[in-house]
């Protein structure tokens, strides 16, 4: 089987095409991403920039949600040049939510980070994520302040999840409200 040419759902291959096998790291940051292609080398310099600022060990897992731009072949560019890349390409476009949870269910790390790839929320974020995260809460999430130019729609959306999981969880919440970018 080729990296090209997956026969499941997804892959999970290291730099060589083999399974990916190393030591598990403090975090994980998942990626996913669709048709990306114009922004995943500056999304990967901003990260890279702020896991090394950060001290700690990392993995960075791009989920390609069946891109038809040249994503994936950029995914596996970051991934042949960097050890801590691991590629999830989907077969197909499932939507974010799904290539979210192949991320989750590949990730190694105590702590894990969702960032979009299209750079709408910054990386440089991730190290107040991690400070909340390292006093001791479970979860730690940022919201925008302004959500200007998004959809009432997409704005529920986000409502919709976060609110009812807050309801059924005994989990300890840290948020962080941010400036829109």
């Amino acid at each position: 089987m080729s990296p090209e040419q997956p026969d499941a759902l997804y892959t999970l291959l290291d730099q060589n095409g083999a399974a990916r096998v190393t030591e598990p790291p403090t975090l994980s940051l998942i990626v996913p991403a669709y048709n990306e292609a114009e922004v995943l080398d500056e999304l990967h310099r901003r990260l890279t920039a702020v896991i090394g600022g950060l001290g700690v060990t990392a993995e960075v897992i791009y989920v390609n949600d069946g891109s038809r731009d040249a994503t994936l072949d950029i995914l596996y560019r970051l991934r042949a040049a960097d050890p801590r890349v691991a590629v999830l390409n989907l077969s197909r476009n499932f939507g974010k939510e799904i290539a979210m949870t192949a991320g989750l269910d590949h990730s190694r790390g105590e702590a894990t980070v969702i960032i979009d790839a299209d750079l709408q929320d910054p990386p440089e974020l991730i190290p107040e994520l991690m400070a909340r995260w390292s006093q001791g809460y479970d979860v730690v999430y940022a919201t925008r302040l302004s959500r200007e130019g998004e959809s009432v729609l997409k704005k529920l959306k986000f409502l919709s999840f976060i609110q009812p999981y807050h309801n059924i969880s005994n989990h300890e919440y840290a948020r962080i409200l941010v400036k829109a970018y």
